[in-house]
């Protein structure tokens, strides 16, 4: 008797639930209205910043959320519709700057990117006049990006299988730590650290080569720490089952854990490089910049899309500030085109399932 009183009771919580549970379109509708009262409230307060109202129809939108959900559904779904309110919030709030930023330099920086632009360095133009180019700045970044990356992946790489395949004892600690310590290392103590032993203490002139060592340096520990995780996820079996057919370790690691890793290390790879391909500090104290086009990166001064973006900017006059946000657009393209590529490899080389 008291096991039907209690069926019927769940029965009736349960039909009530499901009578007053919202349809999908309700958190559009919510959010439609917040933003229309966010707007109302931005404008009748004097508010200038759009952002401001933004941030106004966000927490309506929250508020309304958990008022809503909590007259129809109550307070458990109140409370998991606001979790779920604070999760939107937080990743519009997150693309907001990425969209201002983007919106921004492509504005900005289509007025003089053209063909000429692209095919041209700074030889024999003014910083005041306009015209110029960002050829020679292209040709620099791309060779100080490359001899970084063939220096570092093969480093990178075996360090990171002897990490995980032979790895043991205070070695492999002492390699740990350090890998730990560079990954956290400013840009700016890399350069300082190329500059005083190449340059001061070694001899070696001003170079791209220069620059390259020091964005080494930054990669390394990028590439240690991907390919680490990516050969961590190697399953055991496979190695076991390689032992078992009496295949050597090394055999087994060239033939069997890195091919089943390859498409986690080669995006880890084109990650690290989109990371570097920015970076300004150590460029600014080894590569000492050039406005013509210099294709020898171990001889002579030579610039790269971050120097370029820096020299043009420090100009101060509205040409050079206009030639700053072209090279801007180029470089957030060449790291796009990087991204994409990574997320290209990672889908060809991810592990097929059957649909069966």
């Amino acid at each position: 008797m008291s096991h039907t009183a209690s069926d019927l009771g769940a029965r009736h919580r349960g039909s009530a639930i499901a009578r007053n549970r919202l349809p999908k379109w309700t958190p559009l509708a919510i959010a439609a209205g917040a933003v229309v009262v966010g707007i109302g409230i931005g404008a009748g307060a004097g508010l200038d910043s759009h952002v401001q109202w933004g941030l106004i129809a966000l927490i309506l939108f929250v508020a309304g959320n958990y008022v809503v959900t909590r007259v129809a559904d109550g307070p458990r779904q109140a409370k998991d519709r606001v979790a779920t309110s604070l999760v939107y919030a937080c990743f519009i709030l997150a693309i907001i700057p990425l969209y201002s930023l983007i919106e921004t330099t492509i504005a900005k920086g289509v007025k003089v990117l053209d063909g000429n632009f692209l095919g041209h360095s700074m030889s024999g133009v003014l910083g005041t006049q306009p015209g110029g180019g960002v050829y020679h700045a292209i040709i620099g970044t791309l060779e100080q990006v490359g001899i970084a990356t063939v220096i570092a992946v093969p480093i990178g790489v075996f360090t990171a299988i002897y990490l995980v395949e032979y790895g043991k004892g205070a070695l492999a600690k002492a390699i740990t730590f350090f890998v730990d310590v560079m990954t956290g290392i400013p840009s700016i103590v890399a350069g300082l650290f190329i500059l005083s032993f190449w340059i001061l203490i070694l001899g070696f002139g001003f170079s791209g080569f220069a620059g390259a060592l020091a964005l080494t340096i930054l990669m390394m520990p990028i590439i240690v720490r991907s390919t680490e995780e990516m050969l961590k996820l190697v399953p055991n079996e496979l190695r076991e089952a390689s032992y078992a057919l009496g295949v050597p370790k090394w055999r087994t690691i060239v033939s069997i854990v890195v091919p089943t890793s390859i498409g986690g290390i080669i995006t880890g790879v084109v990650l690290a490089i989109a990371r570097i391909a920015g970076e300004t500090a150590p460029v600014l104290l080894l590569v000492f910049g050039s406005q013509v086009i210099n294709n020898d990166p171990f001889e002579g001064p030579q610039s790269s899309l971050p120097f370029y973006i820096y020299e043009q900017y420090n100009l101060g006059n509205p040409a050079a500030y206009d030639r700053a946000w072209a090279a801007a657009l180029v470089l957030i393209i060449l790291v796009m085109i990087l991204n994409l590529i990574a997320r290209g490899i990672a889908r060809w080389k991810a592990p097929k399932t059957s649909g069966r």
